[in-house]
C-alpha cells in the first residue's frame, strides 16, 4: 500500500499526483497509468477550463470530499463567507501555505483567507480544471484571481498602495480529509513571484 503521508514528505507528490491523476482519469492502476499520456490542458489562468466531471471508479466518500471541496471554492471562499468553512475544514486544521509556513485552527485559517479580501475584494476560484480523488487524499487545481483595488496592510503599520492590476494564477491544494468529512490538513500551493508581478508588486 501507498503511504500518502510518506510519498509527501519525500518530496515525490508530484509524481504521485501526475500518475493518480492519469488513473483516475482512466480507470486504471497506478502501475497502467505510468504508460499512459493523459490529456494536455491549455494553462487555466489564462485560457478558461471548464469543470470537467468528476473522475471515474470512485467511492461514495472520494466524491463528496470533492463535492465539498467544489462548494468550498466557489461558494464560501469566493464569497467570504466564513461561517461556513467548517464545512469543509476541522476545527483544529493545519494549513500549509506556499511559503512554506504553517498554521493552526480555523480561526487562525479564517483570519489569513480574510486577509486576501482586504486588498482584493473580488477575489475569487470559479474553475477546478483538475479534481482527484483517493481514499482520504484529495488534490485539486484552481485558478484564482482578483483585482488589487484596496490598500493592502504591510505588516508593518503602514499600507501598499493599490495598482488596480488584476491577478489570475494557477493553484493547486491537497487536502487530507477525516472521517467526519472535513480536512484536517490543507497544502496550498502557488508561484508567489508570479503572484506579485502581476500585482505590481515585484
Amino acid at each position: 500500500m501507498i503511504d500518502r503521508r510518506t510519498l509527501l514528505k519525500s518530496g515525490s507528490a508530484a509524481a504521485f499526483g501526475a500518475l493518480a491523476l492519469t488513473a483516475v482519469a482512466r480507470g486504471t492502476d497506478l502501475a497502467q497509468a505510468a504508460t499512459v499520456t493523459p490529456a494536455l490542458l491549455p494553462d487555466p489562468a489564462t485560457t478558461p477550463v471548464p469543470n470537467p466531471p468528476f473522475p471515474k471508479n470512485i467511492t461514495h466518500a472520494e466524491r463528496a470530499h470533492l463535492q465539498t471541496f467544489d462548494e468550498l471554492d466557489f461558494d464560501v471562499f469566493s464569497h467570504a463567507d466564513w461561517a461556513r468553512l467548517g464545512e469543509s475544514h476541522a476545527q483544529n486544521i493545519r494549513a500549509h501555505w506556499p511559503d512554506g509556513h504553517y498554521t493552526d485552527g480555523i480561526d487562525r485559517h479564517i483570519a489569513d483567507l480574510s486577509a486576501l479580501f482586504v486588498w482584493a475584494p473580488d477575489t475569487r476560484i470559479e474553475s477546478h480544471p483538475i479534481r482527484v480523488a483517493m481514499n482520504e487524499l484529495t488534490a485539486v487545481t484552481g485558478v484564482m484571481q482578483g483585482t488589487f483595488t484596496r490598500p493592502m496592510p504591510d505588516g508593518k503599520g503602514g499600507f501598499i498602495q493599490p495598482t488596480g492590476k488584476k491577478y489570475a494564477i494557477n493553484m493547486a491544494t491537497v487536502g487530507i480529509w477525516n472521517s467526519h468529512g472535513v480536512m484536517d490538513e490543507e497544502f496550498l500551493f502557488w508561484d508567489n513571484q508570479t503572484f506579485y508581478q502581476q500585482i505590481g508588486l515585484a
